[in-house]
């Protein structure tokens, strides 16, 4: 379900309705976070996530011309599932700035060696940054897209209730699969067509 410009609020309406919008979202995304191993973070985006991450962005640059809203539409709604796959920002998180750097140079990679995998099946690893590159020699970005494709009987298993992992297999951040939780694991399981 695509997000187009009838979608959105004006400035002047968002503002209004941003706080009870907001906290819907963050309770939303909440339910759509995993974390793998201390460090990295997917939030795994959909309709509701994107519709709310267009809005912030037309509001901080204050944007209300038609075209200009149309290339944000452009910009995000490529981050909303189509049925058949999950679509994640993986966040590379550590505090201290130093010690970021020299992880994101180690940690190289590290967007296409995360993983879910559904009970029974082998794991699925992620397709990173279609829209554009984020790795340059010397280290990786902090920020990725992820696409991970869902095959049919995989999407089937998970409606019936087969049990959904995640994981890293990178030499620079050993961390074993941690199952997800259920709640996390249905929202999932809703973006996928049966």
């Amino acid at each position: 379900m695509m997000l187009t410009r009838e979608d959105l609020w004006t400035l002047e309406a968002y503002s209004r309705e941003r706080p009870a919008f907001r906290a819907r979202v963050m309770a939303h995304k909440r339910l759509r976070t995993v974390h793998v191993g201390e460090h990295l973070t997917l939030l795994f985006e959909d309709r509701l996530t994107i519709h709310y991450q267009v809005q912030e962005m037309l509001r901080i640059e204050k944007i209300f011309e038609s075209s200009a809203i149309q290339d944000e539409l452009a910009a995000y709604t490529p981050l909303i599932p189509d049925g058949d796959n999950w679509k994640a920002t993986l966040l590379i998180e550590y505090a201290d700035v130093a010690e970021r750097g020299q992880m994101l140079a180690r940690l190289k990679g590290i967007e296409r060696a995360l993983w879910v995998q559904v009970e029974g099946f082998p794991p699925l690893f992620a397709i990173a940054d279609e829209d554009l590159e984020r790795e340059t020699e010397d280290k990786t970005s902090a920020v990725h897209f992820l696409r991970y494709t869902v095959p049919l009987v995989q999407q089937h298993a998970l409606h019936r209730g087969a049990s959904l992992l995640a994981g890293v297999t990178h030499p620079a951040y050993p961390h074993e699969a941690m199952p997800v939780a259920e709640p996390t694991r249905q929202s999932l399981v809703g973006d996928l067509l049966q």
